[in-house]
């Protein structure tokens, strides 16, 4: 074996053989989070949802909420990342928090709940790129509009998602500079569209903007009205954890993954609010915005201010690249999140999935399987926009869902004082054992923290003096592995853990201390199960069938598909994260 490097060693100290490429540096993963995010672009594709049910108030102060609220989820993310950088992210940090009772199971379901919810977002985003498309095509040629069909838009949406698999299949090591290219051009298209829309645009009034609200869904009162629409600020905050599942492919993921997070995030927010601003001062005839033959109110807007179908194109091309360039984004997380899943034994046909490719470094399978399971998604849009848009929530639920657990679990663990402060600590390790990977002792327990340090070099990057034994600074981090309960040995030397034996989580270099921490955490948990019980509301007050949100349908779906597969197979072979053979005697040596 080659020698390990210090990303390396952080990643065995999790189970975890480096099977990927570490292709993205800080700026390369900013523009990935950036372009993955998209939240400008969303403001303008989503307008409609949250100005029926509360209007120009409703959204301007929504996002506002959302936007800091969001903040406060993801800074609890970010604390589990740097504790645990790696691919599996939600998942893998229940199995490491939840008491010794729930953690196989809890971990297997958030596994296929963040599995779902970011295959279903790849197919979210490109229905939106193949009807923005249809869009534009309307605003060419008008007669368009009468001959436009779902399943034209759901072509369009394949077109997408194959070039998308092509980009992560053929040329993943471009990826890097493409997502640096994307984030200049997520700059540029922002400043022009602004600067059109503010130089052409007729401008409302501040009064509208701030103080005028709309409940076209009949609820009995504006506030209901407003926590329904809220949804829609919801919605563009979700996702932003794309950095975490490309942990193992970033250099010093314990300090870029959640810089990266939050970064983008705070950037994001504030554009998206500008974009949100401006849109709201130019909208112009409201009428003809929210009845616009295009589909998209926000083309609409274009058109107006300009007075010009190739202008108001022009600038709906920028939002159609730039939703092009997240979908090639998505379906890179989405493949790390279900190759990942597939290396733990958790879904069916684990050994097909969790193949990586050995000339690009890539798990090839997963990317096909993703690729192809949100088309198949895409299929629903055929059939009914209504029910495409229930498939749609899935990502509210899903991505709410796989946060909350994980984040109740740290809180859980928090309150208990069972987290040891950030600190660089050494050991050293025998050589022999680190060249020699078959010299490996059947025993699994998996080290809480990612932050120690072996052979004199720290997980987070930073060089210590090793020390002459193999033991850690802390006697009381020592773990007894002869203790360690082994849940199968497979074929393949792997060996699954049915508990943790190390007990001893360590905070990560990102990490919000003492009562602030605290609080921080347990407001984000209130406020995601605040999203998830409004996410489940119809945007009507006496829904009929056509009108009514199916989310909970669709997300039991998933839930209970999760328990058929578990019961028939998954319960003999899912016992956890998985300790690779290569790797086992460092979890050993440094446990």
């Amino acid at each position: 074996m080659a020698r390990l490097t210090a990303d390396d060693v952080g990643l065995a100290k999790l189970g975890k053989k480096q099977d990927l490429k570490r292709r993205f540096g800080f700026w390369s993963l900013l523009g990935f989070a950036t372009s993955e995010l998209i939240i400008w672009e969303a403001v303008l594709s989503m307008l409609s949802l949250g100005f029926t049910n509360g209007g120009p108030a409703g959204l301007i102060y929504g996002y506002i909420i959302s936007w800091i609220s969001s903040m406060s989820v993801y800074l609890v993310i970010s604390e589990l990342v740097s504790m645990a950088p790696i691919a599996a992210g939600q998942y893998y940090w229940v199995f490491m928090l939840a008491p010794n009772g729930y953690r196989e199971f809890a971990s297997y379901l958030i596994g296929w709940l963040t599995s779902m919810a970011w295959i279903s977002t790849i197919a979210t985003d490109c229905i939106f790129g193949g009807t923005i498309l249809q869009g534009l095509m309307i605003l060419q040629d008008p007669s368009y509009a009468e001959r436009a069909t779902r399943w034209q838009g759901t072509l369009f949406s394949w077109a997408m998602i194959f070039s998308a698999i092509l980009i992560n299949t053929l040329i993943p090591g471009t990826q890097p500079k493409f997502e640096i290219g994307t984030i200049i051009l997520h700059v540029a298209g922002f400043f022009t569209i602004v600067g059109v829309l503010w130089a052409y645009g007729t401008h409302s009034t501040t009064e509208f903007v701030f103080f005028t609200s709309v409940n076209e869904g009949g609820w009995p009162t504006q506030g209901l009205s407003y926590l329904v629409g809220y949804v829609g600020s919801v919605t563009l905050f979700v996702g932003a954890d794309c950095s975490v599942h490309m942990a193992e492919e970033v250099d010093r993921p314990t300090r870029n993954v959640p810089t990266a997070i939050m970064t983008s995030l705070f950037f994001n927010g504030i554009i998206g609010l500008t974009m949100m601003l401006t849109v709201l001062y130019n909208i112009g005839d409201i009428t003809s915005v929210l009845d616009s033959a295009t589909g998209y109110p926000f083309l609409q807007v274009f058109y107006n201010a300009l007075q010009s179908a190739p202008g108001a194109i022009a600038l709906g091309a920028i939002t159609l690249a730039l939703t092009w360039s997240c979908a090639i984004g998505i379906v890179t997380t989405a493949s790390r999140m279900s190759w990942s899943f597939a290396r733990d034994r958790g879904t069916p046909f684990s050994n097909t999935l969790s193949k990586v490719d050995k000339r690009n470094k890539v798990p090839i399978n997963a990317i096909l399987i993703v690729g192809a399971c949100s088309a198949v998604i895409c299929l629903i849009y055929v059939g009914s926009s209504t029910a495409f848009n229930d498939v749609v929530s899935l990502n509210i639920t899903g991505f709410y869902g796989s946060y909350f657990v994980p984040s109740a679990f740290l809180l859980y663990r928090r309150i208990k004082g069972e987290i040891k402060p950030y600190k660089s600590r050494s050991v050293s390790i025998d050589e022999d054992v680190v060249e020699e990977p078959e010299k490996v002792v059947e025993s699994s327990g998996v080290v809480a923290g990612g932050n120690d340090s072996i052979g004199g070099i720290s997980a987070d990057g930073e060089i210590s003096a090793p020390s002459a034994t193999a033991e850690k600074t802390d006697a009381n981090a020592k773990v007894d592995l002869s203790q360690a309960q082994t849940s199968a040995s497979y074929a393949d030397g792997t060996v699954a853990a049915l508990e943790i034996i190390a007990e001893d989580h360590t905070w990560g270099w990102f990490h919000v201390p003492g009562l602030l921490g605290t609080i921080n955490n347990i407001y984000a948990c209130c406020y995601m199960i605040f999203v998830i019980f409004w996410s489940l509301w119809p945007s009507v007050y006496k829904p009929n069938a056509s009108t009514m949100n199916y989310s909970v349908v669709v997300t039991s779906g998933v839930l209970i598909f999760a328990l058929i597969w578990y019961f028939v197979r998954a319960r003999k072979e899912y016992h956890g994260p998985i300790i690779d053979k290569e790797v086992a005697a460092i979890v050993m040596q440094t446990a």
